[in-house]
């Protein structure tokens, strides 16, 4: 149930954390400005703020297989679409709908993994699943390059439908309910009203949310930094990126596996915002530098600002509880759809009228306000 959970997530995130390493190539296809690069990487987000909570609700109700793999089948459907768009706007529209639809995969694989393990063990296994972002991020890294021409990235979008087709056939086949989690009155809509009024997952998504501009910040830029800047090719700057998706893999199992030793989320959680706006930190400071340290600390950057998500993740599915989780994790997944749409857009303003360092220098601030905000829940 595990690896079915991972794997289909993972179909999903090559295109969320993938897209950027197609961003030389679409940058030359339509003529891309550094702005419209910042939407391009916002638009999948857009869809996803939209739908997250909806499919949240429906696994709640009729399942994770179900949802799983509608989404994901409509999904690969509009991946289609955007591997022939004809202009910009029509890629930006193709790509909020490939996320609105994909955006089923988090709540439903999420969902059943979660009721498949037990609190002491459910860091781990949610830490485990969530690695199929940074994996997906790696599988994409080191496909696209050799598929796509520098300016024809049709090859590219057409591997992230199948991707997503094979998603949603494992999902559909193996995943499975583990029985009668909760009565029919746990899912009345005034249980719904409560979870979404808690207070409590407010401050947690809101909290965690923002750690995500500083994931965008290095993983959704930096082949554009390294191109651009150091003259990397976009093979090579992709492999970078391919190295942080490495990273996460391991700080996603441990952080998990953390939290569960310690018996706490939020603690972890909040720990972990110092050591990303370290990282931030660092590679601002190195921006400029010598590429024998740059790559190896943007690396390390990339892995640490991707590190946090499954404590976040099982943080809003255990403030929940059971039957309401699905709701509960599409609310959190939403808050951070919605700091995605944001995120790329003002970080390439931050560039464009300041500097890559000082750019990434506002970013390492970001997270540091996210644990001043993660801080009344200490106790829960």
């Amino acid at each position: 149930m595990l690896a079915a959970g991972t794997l289909s997530q993972t179909s999903f995130s090559a295109l969320a954390i993938g897209l950027p390493v197609l961003v030389p190539t679409l940058r030359e296809e339509y003529d891309l400005s550094l702005g419209q690069i910042g939407v391009v990487l916002g638009a999948e987000w857009v869809g996803a703020l939209v739908t997250m909570l909806p499919w949240g609700i429906a696994a709640d109700r009729f399942g994770e297989r179900l949802v799983l793999a509608l989404g994901l089948g409509l999904c690969s459907a509009f991946l289609v679409g955007a591997a022939y768009a004809p202009d910009f706007r029509s890629l930006v529209v193709l790509l909020a709908l490939a996320g609105a639809a994909g955006a089923s995969v988090n709540s439903a694989s999420g969902r059943a993994v979660m009721h498949w393990f037990a609190a002491d063990e459910r860091g781990l296994a949610l830490g485990v699943r969530q690695t199929a972002v940074p994996l997906g991020g790696l599988i994409a890294a080191l496909v696209l390059p050799p598929l796509t021409t520098p300016d024809d990235a049709t090859a590219g979008f057409l591997f992230f439908a199948a991707f997503c087709v094979f998603g949603a056939l494992v999902g559909a086949t193996v995943i499975r309910g583990r029985g009668a989690d909760a009565h029919d009155h746990e899912l009345e809509p005034a249980t719904l009203v409560r979870t979404l009024r808690d207070g409590r997952l407010w401050r947690l998504s809101i909290g965690s949310g923002v750690y995500v501009y500083s994931q965008i910040a290095v993983i959704g830029f930096g082949v554009v930094f390294l191109h651009d800047e150091h003259g990397l090719s976009a093979r090579d700057a992709a492999l970078v990126i391919a190295a942080s998706q490495v990273f996460a893999v391991g700080f996603r199992i441990g952080t998990g596996r953390w939290s569960d030793l310690v018996g706490s989320r939020i603690g972890p959680l909040r720990q972990v915002g110092i050591v990303i706006a370290a990282g931030l930190a660092a590679t601002a400071l190195l921006s400029g530098g010598p590429l024998w340290l740059l790559v190896p600390v943007l690396a390390l950057a990339g892995g640490l600002s991707m590190g946090w998500n499954a404590l976040a993740f099982a943080a809003a599915a255990e403030l929940a509880g059971a039957a309401r989780s699905g709701a509960a994790i599409g609310f959190q997944q939403a808050v951070l759809s919605g700091v995605g749409i944001v995120a790329p857009i003002v970080f390439a303003a931050s560039v464009s009228r300041t500097s890559w360092t000082v750019a990434f220098l506002l970013a390492a601030l970001v997270p540091l306000a996210g644990r001043l905000v993660l801080g009344p829940l200490r106790g829960h």
